[in-house]
């Protein structure tokens, strides 16, 4: 061990020398925090006077009277500077030695302001955390200072409507920890005490979750009584901090002195803001009315984010944004207080628990909008199931909404802290659990448990708290083994047979037998399409579900999602015959189908114009990519843009040339891998060992096919359709190159996303290793995967590829002629994200409900910081979003139902085809003009949906059902 300190001591002296030339890894930060952690002065080097002509005097020489006053701090370890530098890696920040516009830090998406709150947290559930022992290190920060420069900050920052527009989210939840008035944090310092007691002595766990999700004043006692019960068990060290825990519970639960909120905002008096905070301050009867408290507190703070931006004086906005935090704890603690006793009392509560959200800036104002018809409606006697049922959703829809703010603002420095500091990852649950949110949430569940009941329309999953927060969005069952990944998915290897829960799936899945997740990203994301395609069962459900699940990682369950959205999850001994029945071979087998190949030509070996391929050419010369959109270039020519063919022809005359190492063609190599693997399960050798045989070949041909020559007659044909077709010479134009297989778009199997496309690429010698690059691509793991698990003879695969030129949308999506969510044939579910292909892949994209005859429903905003911009000189480019307006406006949404009219009545008789089933659409706008990009059958797994065990689990709703408003809860 010593020897082991001594090398990481002689690395850690080394760092300087290499450290701003070299990005350091997460086990090396690691190892620089532990340094951290057991140096008296933790991540500082020495105190300094810091005077106002910018000269720097020892502690003992403080700043001379004629240069002016100066502050005393700390000075960073060199290490700290250099991390900074390196990995934008911010430890230990002092305020009053950072420059207001570096620790805005906006082109980082404000990357050191968020570090500081996550180093407020870690110091508060680590004592102390890198400044364990260098917390005593006496003047190493001063309050005072700190207090004076976030004054300054906030003067600086609160000039801009801009920013209180864009960024009002984060400005506010900064307020909680960056001193400016003296304040407190004091609910994160109650949770984060209770955290460490629980981690100390497990048998505080109960107590400590009582604490975090549900804070009563009645816990002090409890707290007391805890103690006391334990006392020949605990330690000092742990009996001190209870008592610790019990000072700032007290502290957290004294009341609010409400009458000081006008002195809080003083510069306001005499404004519409002043007077409606004076009026809420002396108004008497709020006084033991926790529900007319709280209704009144919750309309305040959402009068003050209304009027916020008329207030012009900095000062004044940062004291009414004080107020406003002040009112956000007041809601917070009357809500504990408040239960109501009848239903009508309880969407009262849920009404102003939304208004609360908002104001506190979890919803955007425009949100709010879009769910206030339903959420203020409680005043009648009575209302039917089938509308309460709606209420819930809309109510559900502002909780998950609310912590997806949360997420969006957070995740991203969250996950990079992560890497090398665990404790990070409760930062984001920490912060939902100590907002409004908490309470709106809770609400919704009791209304959610009343639903159920009067529906019987309930989850029935592992017996878990709270199971109306589970909703069911692909139907299907399975059977397999648990998977709970509570963290980051991108390293996950996941199995077939195998369900899985996840925070967010990753956007390149892997085949599983089931799936639910917290982050659904969108209905129409591929992810979410091949889950509904081939009938594997996926939900949506809470963080605090998820880590309920956790106890269960590993143990065998079935899993069912009914057609109507209930989930059953169950342990395997609790299985039925009829649910073991369902899991025969034989069925299993039965699901897989077969590629049409009987008219497939690979005699065209000519880069085609996409105007001369229609519908009728999918499966023949390409594959339905290209062949639909030279079909929707037909009919909508102002809509489509020009694109070139690369057919199945070209690629399979490639494939015949002699592959390098080997003594036949690359074609003969494929087949030949084929038929020994039939061989090898003839044999009796396992499946697995097979396909691991299989994937160790298809490596070997996935890396020659991306190094196979081009013929030059190929290439002579691509550079002059360039030139005659797109209007510009190879290498000047921006384009995509899709891959467009005969395997997708099967009357059965989508095969959605499984398949490379390159984006924007404008180099000649970048598209032509493009092209090599798209050929491979069905042989990637994942691809052959889906193939294999879904198709009869995944062998006979061919690509073509779709070369269409770039369009920098400013928006753009998928559009689903059919009602998802409600399952409605006339209506339109519609997927939108900023910029280029976000949807598609999964982002939490903005997604709408469109009725055919007008209106439509906001079913979940855009939340994602970044989007893919695509510049002319090629690749992608990073662009950050934020929330405070819609993506989709109502001349949009207007326009894609007129679209999706146009489709459903010209695609079939254009086609000359009898199908009736909805259509699967990319589209995208550029300056208000809808441009179209794809379109495809949407396929559904017909026999999830016709299936008689998922029939007989959804219940029959009479959504006409009268139910009484002043029914007892």
């Amino acid at each position: 061990m010593k020897r082991f300190c001594k090398i990481a001591l002689l690395f850690l002296l080394a760092l300087p020398f290499f450290i701003q030339a070299q990005k350091l890894e997460p086990k090396e930060i690691t190892a620089l925090i532990n340094t951290f952690k057991n140096d008296i002065r933790g991540p500082y080097k020495d105190i300094r006077w810091f005077c106002t002509d910018g000269s720097i005097r020892a502690p003992k020489d403080p700043c001379p009277d004629d240069i002016g006053p100066g502050v005393q701090h700390a000075r960073y370890k060199d290490l700290v500077g250099a991390l900074g530098k390196s990995n934008h890696i911010f430890l230990g920040q002092i305020l009053a030695y950072t420059d207001v516009d570096s620790f805005w830090d906006e082109e980082n998406d404000h990357s050191r302001l968020k570090q500081y709150q996550l180093d407020k947290y870690l110091k508060s559930v680590d004592n102390g955390w890198i400044n364990q022992k260098g917390q005593f290190y006496r003047g190493a920060i001063q309050a005072e200072d700190e207090q004076a420069w976030g004054m300054e900050f906030y003067q600086w920052l609160l000039e801009s409507d801009e920013v209180l527009q864009k960024e009002y989210f984060l400005v506010r939840q900064s307020l909680k920890d960056i001193p400016h008035n003296g304040d407190d944090n004091v609910a994160q310092k109650m949770r984060s005490e209770s955290k460490v007691i629980s981690d100390l002595y497990l048998p505080f766990m109960d107590l400590r979750v009582k604490i975090h999700s549900q804070p009563e004043e009645s816990d002090i006692q409890k707290v007391v009584g805890f103690k006391q019960a334990h006392t020949a068990k605990l330690t000092s060290d742990i009996s001190r901090k209870i008592d610790q825990l019990v000072a700032t519970m007290k502290e957290f639960h004294k009341p609010v002195d409400i009458v000081a909120l006008p002195k809080i905002a003083s510069l306001a008096v005499g404004t519409d803001l002043g007077g409606k905070i004076e009026s809420f301050a002396s108004n008497s009867a709020l006084v033991n009315n926790e529900k007319l408290l709280l209704e009144q507190a919750s309309q305040l703070l959402f009068d003050i984010r209304n009027g916020l931006l008329e207030e012009k004086r900095p000062t004044a906005r940062l004291q009414l944004l004080d107020v406003s935090l002040k009112l956000e704890e007041i809601v917070f603690k009357s809500s504990s207080n408040y239960q109501p006793e009848t239903l009508k009392e309880l969407l009262h509560k849920i009404c102003y628990l939304g208004m609360a959200v908002t104001g506190s800036g979890y919803l955007e104002q425009w949100e709010w909008e879009q769910l206030a018809s339903n959420l203020t409606s409680y005043e009648s006697e009575e209302r039917s199931l089938g509308e309460l049922t709606e209420v819930l959703n809309r109510a559900r829809a502002a909780v998950e909404w609310s912590a997806a703010m949360v997420k969006a603002n957070y995740d991203a420095i969250v996950r990079e802290y992560v890497a090398f500091e665990p404790l990070t990852a409760g930062f984001v649950d920490d912060k939902i659990r100590g907002s409004v949110a908490l309470h709106l949430g809770q609400s919704v569940g009791d209304l959610g448990n009343l639903i159920s009941t009067e529906s019987q329309l309930a989850n029935k999953v592992m017996g878990l708290q709270n199971q109306s927060t589970i909703r069911g969005l692909n139907p299907g069952y399975a059977f397999g083994e648990l998977v709970v990944v509570g963290g980051s998915s991108d390293d996950i290897e996941v199995s077939s047979d195998k369900i899985y829960v996840f925070q967010r799936p990753p956007s390149d899945l892997k085949p599983v037998a089931g799936i639910a997740t917290v982050a659904e990203g969108n209905m129409v994301s591929h992810v979410q399409l091949l889950a509904r395609n081939l009938g594997i069962p996926n939900a949506a459900l809470s963080d605090e579900n998820l880590q309920d699940l956790q106890q269960y990682n590993g143990a065998k369950v079935f899993y069912a999602v009914s057609n109507k959205g209930n989930v059953i999850l169950k342990l395997e001994s609790q299985m039925s015959t009829e649910e073991m029945a369902l899991f025969s071979k034989k069925e299993r087998k039965e699901e897989r189908i077969e590629v049409p190949i009987s008219q497939i030509r690979l005699d065209e070996n000519n880069v085609l114009n996409m105007r001369n391929v229609d519908a009728d050419d999918s499966g023949k010369l390409c594959g339905p990519k290209a062949a639909n959109l030279g079909q929707l270039k037909k009919m909508f020519p102002e809509k489509v843009v020009e694109g070139l063919v690369i057919p199945f022809g070209i690629f399979r005359t490639h494939m015949d040339q002699s592959m390098p190492g080997e003594k036949i063609s690359y074609w003969q190599f494929l087949t030949k891998m084929f038929e020994e693997a039939n061989s090898m399960l003839a044999s009796g050798i396992s499946e697995k060992e097979v396909e691991n045989y299989q994937l160790r070949e298809l490596g070997i041909l996935r890396d020659a096919i991306k190094k196979i020559p081009l013929e030059d007659s190929f290439v002579n044909q691509l550079e002059k359709g360039f030139k005659e077709v797109l209007g510009s010479e190879l290498g000047s134009v921006p384009v995509f190159l899709r891959s467009d297989t005969n395997m997708e778009d099967l009357k059965d199997f989508t095969g959605a996303g499984l398949n490379l496309t390159i984006f924007n690429s404008v180099d000649k010698d970048k598209i032509l290793q493009g092209i090599k690059d798209v050929w491979a691509s069905p042989y990637t793991e994942r691809s052959f995967k889906w193939r294999q698990k879904y198709l009869l003879n995944p062998e006979n695969v061919f690509p073509s590829i779709l070369v269409i030129p770039s369009v920098d949308v400013d928006y753009s999506g998928v559009l689903i002629t059919k009602g998802i969510s409600a399952g409605t044939d006339k209506d339109l579910t519609v997927a939108f994200s900023r910029g280029a292909g976000g949807a598609v892949d999964g982002q939490a994209a903005e997604q709408y409900l469109i009725m055919d005859e007008g209106g439509y429903t906001l079913l979940a905003p855009a939340r994602e910081r970044f989007y893919n911009g695509l510049p002319k000189t090629g690749g992608t480019e990073k662009k950050k979003a934020t929330f405070q307006d819609r993506v989709l406006n109502e001349k949009n949404i207007n326009e894609i139902r007129e679209l999706a009219r146009t489709i459903r009545d010209r695609v079939p008789k254009e086609t000359h085809s009898d199908y009736q089933d909805a259509y699967d659409v990319e589209l995208g706008f550029k300056d208000n003009k809808l441009w179209l990009f794809q379109i495809r059958p949407f396929v559904e797994n017909k026999k999830a949906l016709g299936s008689t065990y998922l029939e007989s689990i959804t219940p029959k709703i009479d959504l006409t059902k009268r139910i009484s408003l002043s029914k007892k809860l």
